[in-house]
Formats: structure tokens, sequence, C-alpha cells
């Protein structure tokens, strides 16, 4: 008999645990609160490590599909001083497939293929410990019981709070998002500026970085030291507002790279909160997390390919289990888990101290030491 598994969330590391299960003709409930797969746009690209990702990937049986829909070019990265100089020009080789892009939107269409995901089931709460196992509460009201609900449902997990009482902080660096859309035919100089890749420019505590997608779109991010109530002030609402707010924190800088801001379609902000860097639990039967609901970290490329990771390797223990195995194989993965989790949370807040930093050399002493020669 069969273990009764939900996973909540629909993000990457939910959708990889299901497709490994599928793949051992293991059944999963996967719960995602948003309506359709579409319903909110999926954000920048992300790269996935050989290790990480890609081996996630592998897992499931997708990786030949992943690398028709990658971009190894995507792995370019130019570094700017705040006047425009030229500081790195880094580009991979031609058959460098370490870290190739992949839209969000693409990896998620990759990963749903066959799955039967229950669209607009929101989730409240989880119970563990009742007579018929864990007990999920809907948002509409509802109850179901599982053996095993795996929470992946991002850093304001609904379900941690069955493990964890710890909630995420904020870092004190503040990221604000914009689009360019058809760079390369209404914006060619600011397509040139990104590359094939992606471009950053760093000052004083600031930062401004431009992400090339695929079909002509490009995302990029102001990063910035601030107080969480910096933008008190302003309606988010008001494009014009906020871009004149950002081109004021980034005055001085040169005008090609301002046009990543002038040119913006809209604006999003999205201050950086983690969970502390050894987050740990003391183990619930019947309750997991995955993730940024496990161990949010900066966003410097290894939050989704861990999530994804640990989603797969979640998957082929619980398929490998026999009746009376799963808990202990849940406890055995969470030791796992954590032990990696610790390591790359370390390295991601130490990167993020150097990337947004009093001192602009440190974010270009970092990518020296992270690019391969």
């Amino acid at each position: 008999m069969r273990h009764r598994i939900a996973v909540v969330g629909g993000g990457p590391a939910s959708l990889t645990f299901a497709r490994v299960l599928h793949r051992h003709d293991y059944p999963v409930a996967v719960l995602e609160r948003d309506p359709a797969p579409d319903a909110r746009p999926p954000g920048g690209a992300l790269d996935l490590h050989e290790g990480l990702g890609q081996r996630a990937l592998d897992k499931a049986g997708l990786l030949a599909e992943f690398q028709a829909l990658s971009r190894p070019e995507g792995q370019a990265m130019r570094i700017l001083d705040a006047d425009g100089t030229v500081l790195r020009d880094w580009r991979p080789r031609p058959d460098d497939r370490a870290n190739p892009e992949i839209d969000r939107g693409q990896l998620r269409d990759l990963l749903l293929g066959p799955l039967d995901v229950r669209w607009g089931e929101g989730v409240t709460e989880v119970v563990p410990g009742t007579r018929d196992g864990v007990l999920v509460q809907f948002a509409d009201g509802r109850q179901e019981t599982f053996d095993l609900v795996v929470g992946a449902d991002g850093g304001w997990s609904r379900i941690r709070p069955a493990v964890s009482s710890v909630t995420p902080h904020y870092t004190g660096v503040t990221s604000v998002e914009t689009s360019l859309d058809d760079v390369d035919t209404r914006h060619p100089g600011l397509a040139r500026l990104i590359g094939d890749g992606s471009v950053a420019v760093y000052g004083v505590n600031r930062a401004l970085v431009a992400q090339r997608n695929s079909g002509g779109h490009a995302k990029v991010y102001a990063q910035f030291r601030a107080e969480l109530d910096w933008h008190t002030d302003l309606d988010p609402t008001d494009v014009e507002a906020v871009r004149s707010s950002l081109l004021a924190l980034f005055d001085g800088w040169a005008a090609p790279v301002l046009d990543l801001l002038r040119h913006g379609t809209a604006f999003v902000h999205r201050p950086l909160y983690v969970l502390p860097v050894s987050h740990t639990w003391t183990h619930v039967s019947g309750v997991t997390l995955l993730g940024d609901a496990a161990h949010l970290m900066p966003p410097l490329g290894a939050g989704a390919n861990l999530a994804m990771l640990e989603g797969a390797e979640l998957a082929e223990s619980i398929a490998a289990t026999g009746p009376g195995d799963l808990d202990e194989a849940v406890r055995a993965f969470e030791e796992r888990m954590w032990e990696r989790a610790g390591r790359w949370a370390k390295i991601t807040t130490a990167g993020l101290e150097r990337l947004v930093s009093p001192d602009p050399a440190q974010a270009l002493a970092l990518f020296d030491e992270v690019q391969p020669s």
C-alpha cells in the first residue's frame, strides 16, 4: 500500500519532487494556491548547476529535455564600473554546460509534464499527529489527511509552523525588479550592454544587475541597502515616481547603465529576507520542508538548485521505503538537507555582504573567485 503524500506549493522544489515520484509510479497530491500555472509572472531565468539542479532533472528523467531548452550562452557575465568601464567580460566556452540558463516558465512547464496539479488549493495550516495522519486545512474550509505533507511553499510557508517557530528576517538589502521587453529591437544599445547573459554594476552599498531571458526579454534588478520602510512615501503603482526615486539613488552612474532603469516597464519591490543560516528543527512525524520553506537564503543562484535536488532526493527515498519506513527515511533526508543547506546559506550570506557592500571592489573580487579561469 502506497503512503498518502502531499506536497504544498507549485515551484521547482515541489514539481521536481512530484516528477521523481511520478517516474517511480508513486502518486502524490500537488497542492498549489494559484488558480492556474500562468496566474502570476514566473520570474527571471535560473542557472541550473551540474551537481545540483541538473542532477535533480536527471533523476526525474528530464535532463535531455532541459539541455534542449536551456541557454549555455546565458552563463556569460560582464562586470562594469559605475562610470561604464568594463572591468570583466567572461564568456563561456561553446561546450560549457556547467550552469546554463533557463526561464522559470520554461522550467515550470518542463516539470509539470503529466502531473495533475490541484490548482487553486490554498493550504492554511497542517496539524500533525491526528488519528488519521496529518490534517491539512484548506482556505475554503475543507480538510484532508495524509501520511506525509511536504512544505515547498516558499519563504513565508504555511507548513513551516508545524515544525518550526522561526520566521524570515530582513537582510537590510532591498531589490526592485523591472523588465525590458523586445530589448533587441526596442533597445539595441541595452541589448549589447547586457550581452548573451548578464551585466552587473556595483557601487557603494548598491548594485544594478540585468539578466537576459529568452524571447528578447530582460530582467533588471536594482539592489541597495535601506530600511525596510524606505519606500513609504512612494506609491508603488506610480511607475514614474518609483523610477525617479531609483534614478536619484543611482545618481552619477553612467547614462547607459541608468537606461536600464529609464526604460523599465514596471517596478516590483522585493526586500530580501532569509532564515537563520543553520535553520533546523526537531523532527515532526508526517511533516517536512523543502527549499525556501526550509532554508530561505539570499538569491545568489543556489536556492532553486538546492530545492530541486532536495525534492528529487526525498522522492527517491520515499519511493524506496517499505510500509513502516517512511518516518525514518524523512528523518535521514532532513539530516542530509540541513548539512548541505547550511553550507550554502553561509556562502550566499557572505556573498550578499560582498556584492552589496561599502567597498565595490569586494563584488569584483567575489566574481574572480567563483568564475572559472
